[in-house]
């Protein structure tokens, strides 16, 4: 009898729910509208120092080689010798370029011989003119092919192009060096033959110029902060990374520099660019160089595409995007979304 009266209860009240009209929803419009901030859009100055790294060279690298080809008879260095501007590095097997040489100079003295015997002849009228000018310039070859030889055989051995040390040879005795093949790399080592070479992108080789100052830091000498000016600025990029290369030459205050240390470069531009600004607070998804802002366009949110090419503390630099545009939003845009409807607040 309990359990017909509980099920009566239930029943009744399953009769009345369905019996009341149910009323509709009311659209809460306030939540479908994101509260948000503008803030005005100016130009300002990008001062903020480019970083960069490289590796420590010297001024006065060199790739040594011989101008001929031939086997190497002998090397008088080894790798991290000290050597002194002129001093004998290598030399090749001689026997080849000697005959060169050896012919060139008996070809010289039969032209000689010859135009010697046909003048007399023409004197005498048994030999024509022609013949006279054909020898004249057989000799004047001849001279030219013994000048090559004997330049050759000059560059047949590598000298020191300047004090410094040999860093790598390349090459061992009796190995076949082509022409022009490197035997050593050697470095200049002068106090202040030192720089520091780093690639940099093209927005920002623009704003540098020779004699503009930079601090260096050195994984060798971690406690120690170098000082450093732009001494060169190549004037295009390389084609592999696609960056400009900007040499800075180091104040080595005293440390023993070698090729190859790494560092890190801060390089504060004395050219200084103005640009469009915004607060960073307006940056969404950003990705390296590309972001996305907000605008309001008639009451709703509008996503713009932008380029950036600085940042400071408090404000990002925009390259490109911003044409046209006086205010961006700021707080609330995390948000946002394409076409999101908005209300602007103080």
């Amino acid at each position: 009898m309990k359990k017909i009266a509980i099920l009566s209860l239930l029943l009744t009240a399953l009769l009345a729910s369905c019996g009341k009209k149910k009323e509709p929803k009311k659209a809460l419009i306030e939540d479908d509208i994101i509260a948000v901030k503008l803030a005005d859009v100016s130009q300002a100055n990008s001062t903020d120092a480019l970083k960069a790294s490289g590796l420590v060279a010297s001024l006065e690298e060199a790739r040594l080689s011989f101008k001929t080809g031939g086997i190497i008879e002998k090397i008088y260095v080894k790798e991290g010798q000290n050597v002194r501007k002129g001093q004998l590095l290598a030399t090749l097997n001689l026997t080849e370029i000697n005959a060169q040489v050896q012919q060139a100079t008996e070809s010289v003295q039969k032209a000689e011989r010859d135009l010697k015997r046909v003048t007399n002849l023409y004197r005498d009228s048994v030999a024509t003119l022609e013949q006279v000018q054909n020898l004249t310039t057989a000799l004047s070859v001849a001279k030219q092919s013994l000048e090559i030889a004997s330049y050759n055989q000059g560059y047949s051995k590598i000298y020191a192009s300047a004090n410094g040390v040999i860093v790598k040879k390349l090459m061992n005795e009796g190995e076949l060096a082509g022409p022009g093949t490197p035997v050593f790399f050697m470095n200049a080592s002068g106090a202040n033959d030192w720089v520091i070479k780093v690639g940099i992108a093209d927005k920002d080789w623009t704003r540098l110029r020779n004699g503009d100052h930079a601090t260096v830091r050195l994984d060798a000498f971690p406690e120690t902060v170098f000082t450093a000016s732009v001494s060169n600025l190549s004037q295009g990029a390389d084609q592999n990374s696609g960056l400009y290369q900007a040499e800075l030459k180091l104040n080595t205050q005293g440390k023993k520099m070698a090729t190859g240390l790494f560092g890190n470069a801060e390089i504060m531009p004395s050219f200084i660019q103005k640009h469009t600004s915004v607060p960073i607070d307006a940056i969404v998804e950003g990705n390296g160089d590309d972001a996305f802002i907000y605008v309001v366009a008639e009451g709703k949110a509008r996503k713009m595409s932008v380029k950036i090419v600085g940042i400071d503390n408090t404000r990002a630099f925009i390259g490109s995007g911003l044409g046209g545009i006086n205010q961006v939003i700021t707080d609330g845009s995390a948000y946002l979304v394409e076409g999101s409807k908005v209300k602007v607040v103080k």
